[in-house]
Formats: structure tokens, sequence, C-alpha cells
């Protein structure tokens, strides 16, 4: 029987992983949700969240780390971002932290890599002195939510996220 490590390692992204990360990003966010939007609507999203220059800008950014799951074949199957919290969340504390992004590709999915990549983000945000932490969460996505909750996260609010011109529903989530 095989292990999670044998499934993947866990290693920090770098700027060279741009490229990367906007292709696995695209994938995994299209793979999740792309079933929900226009097609106009998915492009428009994809071309400004997930290009090679956004990511780069993410990377780039001190307040921000990122984590990719790379498979013994090399490929990248996973990937999380946390950092300093942007979600609109009223008084915010100005120490919160934030999982940002959580993903990973379906076919890894029920293998503990989202476990894995939770502690890796978990273990940044402490050593930045994060507290408390957001995530941010599609109102429909059960499976996330439940997963969340197993982490001690719940409901402090909602906000709107756009994806093109259309808005989805979005729950916000503390622990």
């Amino acid at each position: 029987m095989s292990s999670t490590a044998d499934i993947a390692t866990i290693r920090r992204a770098t700027v060279d992983d741009a490229a990367v990360l906007a292709e696995l990003g695209a994938t995994t966010f299209t793979e999740t949700f792309g079933h929900l939007y226009p097609p106009e609507d998915l492009q428009d999203f994809l071309g400004k969240s997930h290009s090679t220059d956004s990511w780069r800008r993410s990377l780039s950014d001190p307040n921000k780390a990122v984590w990719l799951a790379v498979h013994p074949s090399s490929r990248h199957i996973g990937f999380i971002v946390v950092g300093a919290c942007k979600l609109p969340v009223e008084q915010l504390e100005p120490t919160a932290g934030e999982v940002q992004q959580l993903y990973v590709l379906a076919e890894f999915h029920n293998l503990r890599l989202g476990a894995r990549l939770m502690a890796a983000g978990f273990e940044w945000l402490e050593s930045q002195g994060r507290t408390p932490l957001y995530i941010g969460v599609w109102s429909e996505n059960y499976g996330a939510q439940r997963f969340y909750q197993r982490y001690g996260f719940s409901k402090v609010g909602e906000y709107g996220f756009p994806v093109g011109k259309t808005v989805d529903r979005e729950f916000i989530l503390k622990r």
C-alpha cells in the first residue's frame, strides 16, 4: 500500500513556476467550476487570474506563499496559495491570514493531498504571525465547506465573487 508521500511531494513554488501554475490553476478551476459559466465569462476570468503574468506577480509577493504538489512523474497536480487576508471582512484584523486558493486535480482527490497542502500553508501562515485565518468558498461547494469545517472554520459572512460578468455567492469562513 502506498502512502500519500508516494503520491506527491510538496514543495514551495518559485517565480520560475509561474507558467506551471497558470496552466494548473486554469485546469483545476475549469475542472471544478467551468460548467457554471458562459464560455466568455470563464475565459475572461482565466485570462486575468491564471495568466503567467498574474502568477508571476503572486509568486513575487512577499505577503504570499504558494506550494505545489508534484507527482513522482514530475506532473504538477495541486497547489495552495496563502497570505494576508484580502477578503471583504468587516473589521478585518490587521494580522489576518487567508487560504486564498486550494486546488487538486480531480483524479487525485481523496488522497489527502489537500490536507498536506493545508499543513504547509498553515505552517507558513503561523510563521508569519497570521491570525485569525479566513477562507472564501463558493456557497454551493459543499465538499469544500465540509473539508474546511474539519479545520475549525465556520461561516462569518458572504460576498460576491466575479467570474467575468457572473457573480457567485461566496461564503467567508473564519478560524
